[in-house]
């Protein structure tokens, strides 16, 4: 039964005429399809600057630090033998 009026409501919605769109839709869509494009490409052009500038500074400080190097004693071995 409820099947039945579902199908009548889409019915009915179906054969009324579609409502009016807004003259200005058109041009609003494509102003902020345009708007929201340019700030993807703005913060897709600082998320590439960001991971550029960590690089070099990442870069920079393996250079300087050598994280990779064992880093010297700071005592000396126990002197045995003497």
């Amino acid at each position: 039964m409820a099947a039945m009026r579902r199908e009548a409501t889409v019915r009915r919605l179906l054969e009324q005429s579609p409502p009016p769109v807004p003259p200005d839709l058109h041009a609003e869509a494509v102003r902020r399809g345009a708007r929201i494009l340019r700030r993807r490409t703005l913060a897709r052009r600082v998320l590439w600057l960001l991971l550029l500038a960590a690089t070099v500074a990442f870069t920079v400080w393996a250079l300087t630090a050598r994280p990779w190097v064992e880093p010297p004693s700071e005592t000396t071995p126990p002197l045995t033998g003497w």
